[in-house]
This record gives C-alpha cells, sequence and structure tokens, in this order.
C-alpha cells in the first residue's frame, strides 16, 4: 500500500486516541485476520472453482400468505409500478444525482467524480475513504445495496409482468459474477453486506410466484455462495466499541434475517443465535428507554428501527422470536418518532442524516417516516394519539408475516412532548384553527460513543415550522465524503439556530465522522401550563474557553399570542455570533434589527416578524461560499441557497439576547402579507416573567 498523507495520518492518530484498550484490541485482532483472508480472495476467474457450500435439498419457505398482494393500496400499486417502469429505462435518482444507467449498471463507477475503482483488488486493501481510489463511495455502494431490485421485485408480486423479474435476475446474476469474495470495495463496509442481505432475503421472497426463482437463487451454485460469504464476512467482522452505532445494527439484523431465510449452511444455527443476541444488545444501547436514538439524528432512528423490525419479524416467522423487551424498545422507537412529527409527519433534522433504508417496497419517498409509522401501525398497533397513517406495500407486506403482530407494554396513553433522556423537548399548538407552531429543542448530549460520528454541534439549537414549513431550519446535512469544507459547515455551531462564542464551534470537530471533544448539554427546568410552554438548558461547550464561557438558553411558547421568545444568556465576556436559518420557501426583509418573515409560495402560506437583539449588528447572508453561509439541504448530495440572519457583537455581561418571533394570526386569510386585512398580530411582552410551576401536558 502506497504511505498515507499526512492529514490521513493525523486522522488515524486522533481516532485511535478515541478508543478503548478493548477496542484497539479488537481492531489489532481484525487485521491480523484481514492479512490472514487475503488467502481467501476469491477472483472472476477462480469463481466457478470457489469452495460450495454442501450439497443438499434447499428450499425458500419464508413467504407472504396468500392474498397479501389484494391487500396493497392502489395508490401505492401505482407508484411502485410507475417507478418500476423508470427503472426498466435505467432511471433512477441516487442521493441527488439523476442516473440513467441502471438498465446494466457499472456497479464501481461513480458517477459524480467519473472514477472507477478496481474490482480486482483485495478488498481490505481499498481505503474507501479516499475519493482518489473510490470516487464517491456513497454513490457507489448505494446502488449495490440492491434496493432498486426489490421494488421491482415488489413490481413483479403486484403484476406477476415478467419484464420486472428478469430484469431483477439479469442484475443479480451480474452481481454475482462481478463481485466475488473480498474482491472490490463492495466487500469493505459490514453495513452494506447486511442491508444487501435483507435485499436478497426479500427479493426471493417478492419473486417466489415466477417460474425461475428457484434457478436464480437455491438451484444457482454462485447464488449460494454468495449469501453464504455475506454471512460468514459478518460472522469474522462487525463494528466494534466507537464504531458500534448503527452500523452494528445493519450488520446484526442483515445477519439474522439471511440465517433465518436462507438456512442452508452447518453454520446457520450458530449465526442465527450469535446476530440474535447482538441485536438485542446493540439495540438497548443504541437507543433511550425513550425510544429516541442515542445518535441524536432522527434519520438514523427511523433506519434502526426499520432494520430492527424487519429482524424481529422474521426471527417471529422463523423462531425463536426476539425477547419482550426488544420488542418494547421497538416499539418505543416507533412512538417516540410519531410524537415528534410535525402536522405534515415531517422529523426533525437533527444530526446526520444519508436517506439510508433498510429495505425499499414502495415507490421512493424522501420521507420515510410515514411508512415506519404504517408499518409499526401493523406491527403494533396504533394508539389514538398518533397522527394518521395510511397503509402502503411495505406495511402490508411485513405486516403479513407469521408473528408479525406484537403487543408492547408501557405505550403512554397521549402525546409525549419532552424526552428527558435525550435531552429533547418539543413545544407546540394544536394546530386545530391556526396551523401548527412546531418548536424543536435540543437540550441533550452531543451524540453517542465516544466518536459521535453522526452528531453536530448544534447544543441548544431550536428548529421552527408553521404548518409544516420550515421557518427557523436546520440546514441538514449535504455530504460525507470528498468535500471536506461542506462536510465541516453543515456540522458546525454556526449552521445552527444557537449561539457561536469565541469563534469557535462548542464541539471539537476531527473529520468527517470524528469529534474530539463533545458539548454535552442539561435541561434546568421544563414545563407546561396550557397557554405556554416553556424550556430553559444550558451546555458546557465553550468551558474550555479564557475565560470560560457558559450559554443558558430559554424558549417560550405563548399559544394565545403564537409566539416563540428566545432568551440567549452568555456569560464570559467573548465576542458571539447568534445565527438564525430560514427554511428555503421563506423570503426575509431586514431593517435593523426587525425582521419580516414570509412564504407565499409553501404548501401553508404564512408571515412572521421576528425581532431580534438590537445589542447584535445584523446583516442576512444567501448562498455564499467565502466563508460558507446560507444555504439549505434537502438530502445528500442536494444544496440550495437560503436565507442566515447573521448578529454578531460582544453583549454586556448578564445581559441577555432576545429575539421573539411572532406568527401572524390568520381568520380567512388566502394571500398572506403584512398589510392583509386578515392578518392580526399579538406580541408577547412577557419575556422575562417566570411560568407558575405547574406541569401539564402540551396543549
Amino acid at each position: 500500500m502506497s504511505p498515507l498523507p499526512l492529514s490521513q495520518l493525523g486522522w488515524y492518530a486522533h481516532r485511535v486516541r478515541q478508543m478503548s484498550p478493548a477496542e484497539i484490541a479488537w481492531r489489532t485482532r481484525d487485521q491480523v485476520l484481514q492479512a490472514a483472508w487475503t488467502r481467501r480472495q476469491v477472483s472472476r476467474e477462480q469463481i466457478s472453482a470457489a469452495a460450495r457450500p454442501p450439497a443438499g435439498e434447499r428450499r425458500f419457505a419464508s413467504l407472504l400468505p396468500a392474498g397479501t398482494a389484494g391487500r396493497v393500496p392502489a395508490s401505492a400499486r401505482a407508484a411502485i409500478i410507475a417507478a418500476a417502469d423508470e427503472l426498466l429505462l435505467g432511471h433512477w435518482e441516487v442521493l441527488g444525482v439523476a442516473r440513467t444507467d441502471l438498465v446494466t449498471p457499472d456497479w464501481f463507477r461513480d458517477p459524480v467524480t467519473g472514477r472507477r475503482s478496481s474490482p480486482e483488488r483485495y478488498a481490505f486493501r481499498i481505503n474507501h475513504r479516499s475519493e482518489e481510489q473510490t470516487g464517491n463511495i456513497k454513490q457507489v455502494w448505494e446502488i449495490s445495496r440492491l434496493q432498486h431490485l426489490t421494488l421491482l421485485a415488489a413490481a413483479w408480486y403486484l403484476t406477476s409482468d415478467p419484464r420486472y423479474a428478469d430484469r431483477v435476475a439479469a442484475q443479480l446474476r451480474s452481481w454475482f459474477r462481478e463481485n466475488p469474495f473480498l474482491s472490490g470495495v463492495h466487500w469493505t463496509s459490514g453495513i452494506e453486506i447486511g442491508i444487501r442481505l435483507i435485499s436478497l432475503t426479500w427479493i426471493r421472497r417478492l419473486l417466489d410466484g415466477w417460474p425461475p426463482v428457484a434457478e436464480l437463487f437455491e438451484q444457482d451454485d454462485l447464488a449460494v455462495q454468495q449469501i453464504r460469504w455475506h454471512q460468514q464476512y459478518l460472522a469474522a467482522f462487525r463494528s466494534r466499541g466507537s464504531s458500534a452505532n448503527n452500523h452494528v445494527i445493519a450488520e446484526a439484523a442483515g445477519q439474522l434475517v439471511a440465517s433465518c431465510a436462507f438456512p442452508w449452511y452447518p453454520e446457520t444455527r450458530r449465526w442465527r443465535q450469535e446476530a440474535a443476541r447482538l441485536l438485542e444488545r446493540e439495540l438497548a444501547r443504541n437507543t433511550f428507554p425513550s425510544g429516541i436514538g442515542r445518535e441524536l439524528a432522527s434519520d438514523y432512528q427511523c433506519f434502526v428501527a426499520e432494520l430492527g423490525i424487519l429482524a424481529a419479524v422474521e426471527a417471529a416467522a422463523h423462531g425463536p422470536p426476539l425477547s419482550a423487551a426488544c420488542w418494547q424498545r421497538l416499539c418505543a422507537m416507533v412512538d417516540s418518532g410519531a410524537a415528534l412529527l410535525d402536522e405534515r409527519l415531517q422529523a426533525p433534522r437533527q444530526g446526520d442524516g444519508d436517506e439510508g433504508r433498510a429495505l425499499l417496497l414502495d415507490a421512493p419517498a424522501a420521507n420515510r417516516w410515514p411508512s415506519l409509522l404504517a408499518v409499526g401501525a401493523a406491527v403494533f398497533g396504533r394508539p389514538d394519539w398518533w397522527p394518521p397513517t395510511s397503509a402502503d406495500a411495505a406495511s402490508c407486506m411485513i405486516g403479513a408475516m407469521p408473528g408479525a403482530m406484537r403487543e408492547a407494554a408501557g405505550r403512554p396513553a397521549a402525546r409525549p412532548w419532552h424526552f428527558a433522556d435525550a435531552g429533547t423537548a418539543l413545544l407546540r399548538t394544536t394546530g386545530d384553527r391556526d396551523p401548527e407552531i412546531w418548536c424543536r429543542c435540543d437540550g441533550g448530549p452531543h451524540g453517542y460513543l465516544s466518536i459521535a460520528a453522526h452528531a453536530h454541534a448544534d447544543a441548544l439549537s431550536v428548529e421552527v415550522r408553521h404548518g409544516g414549513v420550515d421557518v427557523l431550519a436546520d440546514p441538514g446535512t449535504y455530504c460525507y465524503h470528498g468535500d471536506p469544507a461542506w462536510r465541516s459547515y453543515f456540522r458546525s455551531t454556526i449552521a445552527h439556530n444557537t449561539v457561536e462564542v469565541g469563534s469557535q464551534s462548542q464541539s471539537s470537530d476531527g473529520g468527517p465522522f470524528l469529534w474530539l471533544r463533545h458539548a454535552n448539554a442539561r435541561a434546568i427546568s421544563i414545563r407546561d401550563t396550557g397557554d405556554t410552554a416553556e424550556w430553559t438548558a444550558e451546555h458546557d461547550g465553550y468551558a474550555a474557553l479564557d475565560p470560560p464561557a457558559r450559554h443558558r438558553r430559554t424558549v417560550r411558547l405563548d399559544r394565545h399570542s403564537r409566539t416563540i421568545s428566545i432568551i440567549d444568556e452568555i456569560e464570559g465576556g467573548h465576542d458571539v455570533r447568534l445565527a438564525f436559518h430560514l427554511g428555503p420557501e421563506v423570503e426575509a426583509e431586514l431593517d435593523g434589527a426587525s425582521v419580516v418573515l414570509s412564504w407565499p409560495d409553501a404548501a401553508t402560506p404564512g408571515t412572521a416578524r421576528l425581532e431580534l437583539p438590537g445589542e447584535l449588528s445584523w446583516s442576512m447572508h444567501r448562498g455564499e461560499t467565502d466563508p460558507i453561509l446560507g444555504w439549505y439541504s434537502g438530502g445528500l448530495g442536494r444544496r440550495i441557497p437560503a436565507v442566515t440572519l447573521l448578529g454578531q457583537g460582544r453583549p454586556g455581561f448578564a445581559e441577555p439576547l432576545v429575539s421573539q418571533l411572532v406568527f401572524a394570526r390568520t381568520e380567512t386569510m388566502t394571500s398572506p402579507s403584512l398589510t392583509h386585512p386578515a392578518v392580526s398580530w399579538h406580541v408577547s411582552d412577557s419575556l422575562t416573567t417566570g411560568a407558575p410551576e405547574t406541569q401539564a401536558e402540551a396543549g
């Protein structure tokens, strides 16, 4: 291997410092095993002579009950067929890139950079973090999750049109031939292998009525070898220690699903038992008891819940089932997600998000939470306080699996709004008369494990929506690899609706998935009296400054006046920057420290007035690159300009910075405008009056 550049050597040094002695020992063991496994690498020329599993009768018995296809709603069926027809033409969007080459995909080419990694190179000698070697690895890996083939298989299941099954068979055989064991970049990551096993299981399940299906799977020696190789890899290598986040869940879930569905190997029983134990243990570690994911990244909570439910349903169908405690934790993940959604069923944008799916059975959608709730309703039942859900193909098919229906104990009787273990609070109105005001407050840990890979430096940040429209927005993620400046910006403090002190982020960034120092927040008080809801918290991210600084924030929602007040107290005497990032649909007119906001073209039009702290000097930024400021990312690989309001200055000692966002109350508004006669403003004048101590549920 060529020597690593100094920047990568520095990253590895920082990374090792975040590991425990036990993790270092395990990683040393992995390095030794990877070196020893060079003799197990299979080339494309050798693939036909590779060791075969013992001969014998193989069958696939993990089938959907008769009549399941008929229960898929017509709208979901039509969307699946439309997406599948586009796939037959080779069209597919992958992480913001419109691909037209999926009739016969090149499994190793990155369409963003045009680079193609070596299919012959030993997997453990490939640095998948190097764009020079692999291009944008997310683009390369995404297609080899084979989820576009599960969609085609679903289209065949619903229509019996042989075009869909024929395309699945051609591409599966291509992937099997071009990716022999340990050759190429698709053998470098356990999470990819686990997800691929789930895809293979469901492709086989959905194609069961297709006459040649056995020739594609159990009667094809190469297919049987590939399924075994995938499981051998996961049995030998898994994410540990500081890397045991959503990756280890995907690895355990993939192993458990495949060992249940393809029981063709001498090791099957051991693989199943080990995967079940690993999944139960790591699900408990990766989630708070409330169900919120410990990575504090909403997108990954959805992903982990999907993985866990798929594995639990598969184990229930084949036995033995996972424990009642594991089922309860999965139910809590779905319940907590349902509680956090806004009136348009959109989740918070907290932390990283890469649109990862555990399984694709429906036409792709940017927001996967409605589908997860539909699956949750099919498996656990739907509490009265949940938002409305509609069945889709995934919920019909997963819910139809034998043993899928489960009762979970301890479910909340009313919609929760404060998750103390995760430091998450949601201040909201009912949305009965006016559009819902939805405000998420972040007052918990920085992230999960020592590297907190998917966390952002966002302590005490807020997200505010009006009728589901981002008003004060979390800008999102945008990228993982290849653009370090953009990766660093979207994770930084200044990219969130909070305060930066002393020209530095609250937490210290050590690389794309590495934090060296974590800012942790704690709630001081939280109360809801019906008319108002109030949250106060502080964090320790600036304790190392000289002199030490402290940031404390209070957020108050006055439901009657439809006002959100944000009071920031910063001690330490440092320069500060207070940022408010507007959603891409919001227009702004800044006049001194007053801003008129409007979003006339949104699905729920509206207007608001934002009064900013006069102690700071305010400026407006949009789509700037030097430095980066004023951007919004709707998904990985996508970014658009959006307005950022930036206040700079040095507040006086014990001088709070008060911001007040007042939403217009409308009776019959059809064309929102500050001069429209139907608009009325009710400004709160009780910014510093403490609310009563009585606690109550949000109104």
